[in-house]
Parts: structure tokens; sequence; C-alpha cells
């Protein structure tokens, strides 16, 4: 009879868990107009900050739209006939049709990007471009049939010279595939990118319905890899394998889109009508961070430049759930090693975040001799528990089976997360051995145990304490509801078996506790006790005036940063 129970149970949390959304569009806000009074509204551009610019290309202005404040004002009144804009690494560019040129802004000011001819002259117009982690820029000659290619040092070069009226175009979120948007055809075409500018093996992705009107415009992709292309009088959005999920009505005619707003759940539509927002069940892609941080930011915020001591390894594939591919960032330590390896996980409520948001400690850490490895993983408005956590056991089987590649000692492996992320480290550290929570993304023939771990102000209880608090009296605003599917009163299960304290046991892996005194050190106590109890080593590190996130605020970074050195070199040196 236990053994039926137990079986009953794991049929029950396989119907239940790990489950995406039932649509990739949020069916529950409907689209928004944002503003109509635009000759031509084109391709938008989402700062990673508060900000959203877009041309207006009739009106010859550059506009700036403020989500928090509502406000959309002229940030550019002069720009010119500006037909796409692109954020990547603190820059915008732009696509500046009318001057027959790529710039980047500079302030207010429009700079020439290097490496184009200084003579060149319509009927040579760039139409729509795209930014590469490194620097590069793509951009479409939609007359020519072409896509040039300028790298970061300035040279131009033909990426791809045999596409009919070719338009939009963007990079899956791991840049090895261009794709881009034929017009007339209404075709969309994915080339393997071999190296930066160079393209081969160009095939017809998807294509749009056979009706009359013209065509396939601007483009953008979401963190899964989903592909959304401007048709005639919709968004269409495909999966990476080419499937059709979804088309976005418009009012007007849509011409681009982009992803916005700071959890980056919003889809930003141009066009003939103005500019309008749809909220969806997928993030988009967050913006390579600017290499050297600016005066505004760079007394609270550490750097995120990469030392010559360091080499990064940018959106790596770490697994694939199905077409889904799973990135991380990784940074080595120049020498042979092996190194120990630390895996760094954000926070978010489980529902927000990315991999960027924790760059500064992973280079922090890689300096001091680490592999670190930065992890993107499926939030809960892609996908429900236990998605997260079987990625992030997927990262670590990961260092272990390509512990060669990247220098890693695969028997000196630990973690570090804050909030939510930290959750997911304890709940790493506390069960490798629970099957349910390693899914199958990649190397199977791996251990995901850590060697160490260090949770940072986040939740070990989830079935007791203020988790499960918060998800039976306020349901509606619960994060983990959202992110296991279920209030505690509907599948305590679901709670118990993502509850790391529950977990714990003499195989835990030394375990210790970062956070600031004003983010309820008590709350890890009975996790501490509970670990001591077991003879498993553990401890507490309290920050004097810290707050929820200090760990990436300058001063404490650095001491938080010195105290994970410390705690690391006695566990997995």
């Amino acid at each position: 009879m236990k053994q039926l129970a137990l079986f009953l149970l794991s049929l029950a949390l396989f119907n239940q868990i790990g489950t995406a959304a039932d649509s990739i569009v949020d069916t529950s806000s409907p689209l928004e107009t944002i503003a109509t009074d635009f000759g031509l509204a084109d391709g938008p551009a989402w700062d990673g900050g508060g900000n959203l610019y877009f041309p207006d290309v009739k009106g010859g202005k550059l506009y700036r739209y403020h989500p928090r404040s509502g406000k959309v004002s002229v940030f550019l009144d002069d720009a010119g006939r500006i037909s796409a804009s692109y954020f990547n690494h603190g820059k915008l560019y732009l696509s500046d049709n009318g001057a027959s040129q790529i710039s980047v802004l500079n302030g207010k000011q429009k700079k020439r990007i290097a490496g184009q001819p200084a003579d060149a002259k319509p009927p040579r117009r760039p139409n729509d471009l795209v930014v590469d982690q490194d620097g590069g820029i793509y951009y479409t000659l939609t007359g020519q049939g072409e896509v040039i290619y300028i790298s970061p040092e300035g040279k131009q070069s033909v990426a791809i010279d045999d596409i009919k009226t070719p338009n939009g175009l963007i990079l899956s979120p791991d840049g090895k595939t261009l794709y881009v948007a034929a017009y007339v055809p209404k075709e969309i075409w994915a080339y393997n990118v071999t190296k930066p500018g160079v393209t081969a093996n160009g095939k017809l992705f998807a294509k749009m319905d056979s009706g009359p009107d013209k065509g396939a415009d601007g483009m953008t992709v979401d963190r899964a890899g989903n592909v959304y292309c401007a048709g005639p009088a919709d968004i269409w959005i495909w999966n990476p394998e080419g499937k059709l999920l979804a088309k976005i009505h418009t009012p007007t005619r849509p011409i681009n889109c982009a992803f916005g707003d700071r959890d980056l759940r919003s889809l930003y539509i141009t066009g003939f009508g103005g500019l309008y927002r749809q909220r969806m069940n997928a993030y988009g892609c967050v913006p390579e961070p600017a290499s050297e941080p600016t005066t505004k930011t760079s007394s609270k915020r550490p750097s995120t430049n990469v030392p010559d001591t360091v080499t990064p390894h940018l959106n790596v594939v770490y697994g694939q759930a199905g077409p889904r591919k799973l990135l991380a960032d990784l940074f080595v330590p120049n020498g042979k090693g092996p190194f120990p390896a630390v895996v760094v996980v954000h926070g978010g409520g489980w529902l927000n975040g990315d991999k960027a948001k924790f760059r500064a400690l992973a280079i922090a850490l890689a300096e001091r001799g680490y592999v670190t490895m930065a992890v993107g993983y499926r939030l809960g408005h892609e996908a429900k528990f236990p998605a997260g956590i079987q990625d992030c056991n997927a990262a670590v089987r990961f260092l272990r089976g390509e512990a060669k590649q990247y220098h890693v000692n695969p028997q000196q492996i630990g973690a570090v997360g804050g909030s939510a992320g930290g959750h997911l480290v304890g709940l790493m550290a506390a069960a490798p051995h629970v099957k349910t929570l390693q899914g199958d993304a990649g190397h199977q023939d791996q251990s995901s145990a850590l060697q160490a771990a260090i949770v940072m102000a986040g939740p070990m209880q989830m079935a007791t304490g203020s988790v499960a608090e918060r998800s039976h009296k306020d349901p509606q605003k619960s994060n983990s509801n959202q992110w296991l599917g279920k209030t505690i009163d509907e599948a305590p299960e679901l709670y118990e078996l993502s509850d790391a304290y529950l977990h714990l046991s003499e195989q835990t892996p030394p375990l210790l506790f970062m956070m600031g005194e004003h983010d309820h050190p008590e709350r890890n106590a009975p996790s501490r006790e509970k670990l001591t109890s077991l003879g498993v080593k553990t401890g507490v590190k309290v920050y004097p005036n810290g707050k929820h996130g200090c760990w990436n605020q300058l001063p404490w970074f650095n001491d938080m940063v010195a105290d994970m050195d410390q705690f690391f070199q006695e566990h997995l040196k």
C-alpha cells in the first residue's frame, strides 16, 4: 500500500509540475494602446533600465517612453529618418536610414559607426539592425538583398548576399542563428553563424500565410528562443523549431516589436497606429551590460568589466529542455587549472531576473581563482516548478561533464545564490538525490552534488514559515503560488518537494548563510540548527546596515566576496 501511495503521489506530481503556461500570450492582459500620435512608429529598443526608445520614421523624431510614469516624450527632435533602434552594451544603436549609415547615440548626438564608406549614398539605406554579444552589428539592405556586418573593430563585410528583400533581423539568444525576414515573400530565413559576421546553411524557417498583403517586417526573440515577426496584421510567434505558437492581432499594421519593462515580460509593438503593449508569459533577453559602469552607477554597483586575467564565455548552451536551450555565462581564470568552480544563481522571486544580474559577482570570484557559471534558468511564467531547479542541477552536471574544456576540478564544485536563487542553491545542496528535481537537460551520467553552498537571504522552508503563510493568506500576491502553480492548500506535496529544509541530511555539504542585518537573519535559524544537529558544517554572516540585495551593492559586495572566498577556500580548495 505504501508503494502504491508513493506511485500515485509521483504520478500526481508529474501531471502538475514543470508545465509551461497554457499560452505564450498572457491572455489575462489585453493588448494596450500606449500612444497613437505618430506618423510611423518603428523599431523599438528597451535600454535595460526604465525606458523604451522608438523612432517616428515619418516625423523624423526619436521618442522615449517611461512606463512607470506613463510619459511619452520626444528624446531627439531632429533625429532624421531612423528606421530602427537596438540597445546593447550600454549604447543605443540606430539604423539611420536617411543618412545611409549606422549610428550610435552619444548623449543626444548621433555618432557614425566606424567602418562604413564615408561616401555612402542612397539607395544603400540600412533598414533594421541587431547587435551581437561582442558588439558587432548586422544590418539589412532591403533593396540590395544583403545583410551587412560591422565588426567591433569597424571592419565591414557582407554576411548574406542572396536573400530577397531582407527587412527585420534578430539573433537567437545563444548568438548561433541569425533570423532574417524576407519582406515581399513573407518568409523567415535562418542562417548558422559560424563566426561573427559569417553565415552558412541558410534555410527557410517559417512562412506567413499567402494573403495578398505584404510583408514580413521587424523581429525580436525571447529568452526561450521563440521568434517574433511583424506581419501585415499580426505579430507572428514561432518556437525555435519553426512551430507557430500564436499570433497577436493589432488594430493597425504592425511594423516592429521588442521586449521591455522591468520584468521584460511586455512585448512592445510599433506600427502605423503608434505604440502598443502586450503582456506575455515569456521573457525578453537582457542587453549585455556596459563594459564599464557609468559615473551614475559606479558608486553603488560593482563593475561588470571583465579583467585580462579572466576569459569570458557568454551564452554557453549548458543543456536543452525540448527545443529550449539553457544558457549560462562562464568566467574562467587564466591558467591551466584545474580550478574549483562555483555556480552563481540569480534571484528574482522565481519569476524575474536574469543571469547578467550576478555578472559582477561571477567576475569577482573568477578573479580569485574560481571558474564561475552564472546560470539562466526557466522562470515561473515560462515554466512551473521543478523546471528552474532542474536547470540549476543541469548546470552542475555540465561543469562536471565539460570539466576539461573549462579547466574545472569536477570534485570541487560549489554554488552561491541570492534570494530566490538562494533557495534554489539550498535545494541543490540538500536534494541532489531526488530524481524529480534533476530533469533530463543533459549530462545525465554526471552527479549534481555540491561540495559547498552559500545561501544569501533565501528561504529554506516552503511547507512551513513565511512562504507557506503567504501562500495561504495572500494567494494572489504569493510568488510561490505562481512558481509552483498551486497554493499550499491545493498541493502541500509540491511545497514539501521544494522545501530545502525538509531535505537536509547528513550528506548535505557545508552550508553558509549570508544576509544583511535588516534582512531577517533569524529566518534560516531552523536550518542552521538542523544542520548542526546532523553534524554538517554551517554558519552565518550578517552584514551591518545591509538590506535585501546588499550582495549586489557597494560597500557590502567586497566584504561578501571576501567571505565567500574564505568559505570556498576551506571547503573547495
